[in-house]
């Protein structure tokens, strides 16, 4: 009997599952992934067999499986910058696996701009075009093949990179639960390199502003308030404090234009907070109860993303930790999604890319 019962086993390879028990504390490890993401809409406007690409990074919190419901914050990146070098100085995969989540990188090419800088200047981009169409589709692509949960996708940035959030949160707002915006700038500041840099020492301009209120009102298709919070250096020389007002003035007057019938934003008090690193000053905005905004101003912060690692270049160590604000701020939300305009938005996109918009 003891002898059947060894052939039956061996017959059903009973013993064929052991390794894979084996192997699932290392399959419940976090991952690092770096890849490339190839438009399959490119080549409707550049032609056959031409794509854009865009390099990215993804982060996969330890025990993550396809049966997870993540939520994903994507960081971009400032100039002089690339997804490896931000990640590692916010530290954000560190945060990101204390609260399972999980964190996208896209990473701007030296080919499309010799520092990586994006180019939130670029009237495609404004246009919600040009690359700030490529960073959404990534998004999408990321979203459907990622154990991701759509109504919790938040979009993050620093310096370029919080300019080119700015634009996402407008042109490509249906996409996100929440923005957050580092030293950057708000949409339609410039719209080329000189405008660029004048706006960064100075603000935008009286004219920039009258266009960009254009520009805000031309988004139809996009027109959902995010919830956005605005942190930076009352000390920054590179990205004047004053666009950090030109900011929540822009997201102030484009929420209450979206949603009339709500009401106007109330402001309260402002906040001096002692983070045991730097003090900050924060102000909040609310319409009907809902914090819709809110300030946040480091005292003594130059350009640099507060309480990151400052090995690498433009972080600055002394706290308050910009991520844990940022994961503080943007996980009390989530997007409501309706499949009925969710399709609608899809057709109109792709009338877009087929008229050559893209």
């Amino acid at each position: 009997m003891l002898r059947w019962l060894r052939g039956w086993f061996k017959k059903k390879r009973i013993g064929a599952g052991l390794p894979y028990l084996r192997r699932s504390p290392e399959m419940g490890r976090s991952r690092f992934l770096k890849a490339r993401f190839k438009d399959p809409h490119a080549s409707v406007v550049l032609g056959p067999g031409m794509r854009r690409e865009l390099g990215y990074r993804l982060y996969l919190p330890s025990g993550s499986s396809g049966r997870d419901s993540l939520q994903l914050i994507v960081m971009l990146h400032g100039c002089r910058q690339d997804s490896l070098s931000f990640a590692e100085g916010t530290r954000m995969n560190a945060l990101a696996e204390e609260c399972r989540c999980a964190v996208l990188y896209p990473e701007q090419s030296k080919h499309s701009n010799p520092l990586r800088c994006w180019n939130w200047f670029d009237s495609a981009s404004l246009a919600g075009q040009g690359e700030a169409a490529l960073i959404a589709r990534l998004i999408n692509q990321v979203t459907e093949r990622r154990p991701i949960d759509p109504r919790r996708v938040y979009v993050v940035g620093m310096s370029a990179g919080g300019a080119m959030a700015c634009i996402l949160s407008v042109r490509h707002s249906r996409l996100f639960a929440a923005c957050v915006i580092h030293s950057g700038m708000m949409y339609g500041a410039a719209c080329s390199p000189m405008q660029a840099l004048a706006a960064m020492r100075s603000g935008p301009s009286a004219a920039s502003i009258d266009n960009a209120r254009r520009l805000v009102r031309e988004a139809g298709e996009s027109e959902v308030a995010i919830p956005t919070l605005v942190i930076h250096g009352d000390s920054d020389a590179t990205v004047n404090p004053v666009n950090a007002d030109r900011i929540i003035e822009q997201l102030r007057a484009r929420a209450e234009y979206v949603d009339p019938s709500a009401g106007a934003l109330s402001a309260s008090d402002e906040r001096r907070i002692d983070s045991g690193g730097r003090t900050y000053r924060q102000r909040d905005y609310t319409q009907q109860g809902r914090t819709v905004l809110r300030k946040v101003v480091v005292e003594g912060l130059g350009h640099a993303w507060s309480g990151g690692d400052a090995q690498y270049e433009f972080n600055d160590a002394a706290g308050p930790d910009a991520g844990r604000l940022t994961l503080d701020f943007v996980t009390r939300y989530r997007r409501e999604i309706n499949p009925i305009a969710s399709r609608t938005l899809k057709e109109q996109e792709r009338a877009s890319i087929e008229s050559g918009g893209a």
